[in-house]
Order: C-alpha cells, then sequence, then structure tokens
C-alpha cells in the first residue's frame, strides 16, 4: 500500500514538473527570480523531448507501481498519461519535436513579456 501511495505521489510531482515547465513563466512575471530555477528547467524538459531522453521520474514511478503489485505502464509518462488525452494515436518522434518547440514558444513569449515588462519600469 505504501508504494503505490508513494508512486501516486511521484505522479503527482511529475505532472507539476511538466506544468512548470511549460507555464513556469507565467510564475516569473510575478516572482522574476523564479526565471533562475524555471529556464534550466524549462531546457531541460525541451530536451528531454527533442533528444528522446527518459525522465527519471517514470522509471521511479514504475518501480514504486511494480513494488505495489501493479502491472506498471510500458513507455514514459507522457504517453501513458497525457497523450491519451491530447493525442490519442500515440507518441511519435514528430509529436515529441512538436511537445519540445511547444514548451520553448510558451515561454519565449512569457519571458519576452517579463522582459517588456521589466523595461517599462526603468
Amino acid at each position: 500500500m505504501i508504494y503505490g501511495a508513494l508512486a501516486d505521489g511521484v505522479l503527482l510531482v511529475h505532472f507539476g514538473f511538466i506544468l512548470f515547465v511549460v507555464l513556469g513563466g507565467l510564475l516569473a512575471r510575478r516572482w522574476p527570480r523564479v526565471s533562475v530555477v524555471h529556464l534550466p528547467v524549462a531546457a531541460y524538459g525541451a530536451l528531454i523531448e527533442v533528444f528522446g531522453w527518459i525522465c527519471p521520474l517514470t522509471p521511479l514511478e514504475k518501480a514504486l507501481r511494480r513494488a505495489a503489485g501493479e502491472a506498471g505502464y510500458a513507455g514514459g509518462f507522457i504517453e501513458h498519461y497525457l497523450l491519451p488525452v491530447i493525442y490519442p494515436g500515440g507518441l511519435t518522434r514528430e509529436v515529441q519535436v512538436v511537445l519540445a518547440v511547444l514548451v520553448v514558444t510558451v515561454n519565449a513569449g512569457i519571458y519576452g513579456l517579463v522582459w517588456r515588462r521589466r523595461e517599462r519600469r526603468t
């Protein structure tokens, strides 16, 4: 039972990490110092998608699910939890590149707004 709860906790952390990668720049609009953490995290998230790497949280969650007596799942976090909702056809290399471009584009737009806001103040 504890392993199942830990796996669920890792799942929540993983989902939060993805949200921070994509939308963390919005926090930087309010608290500019967040960008010191967010920019490297967003770059890492984009690199995971561009190079097809596996986030370390995925094997951790799978191992905890197996330890809990659950079957686990094939593939990665995005393939298993997000793509069935967003892209029912499954994860392809092209979709991963699109996700990486989306991360970079959204964050470039947000940081562009942060930069313009900062310039107006000075």
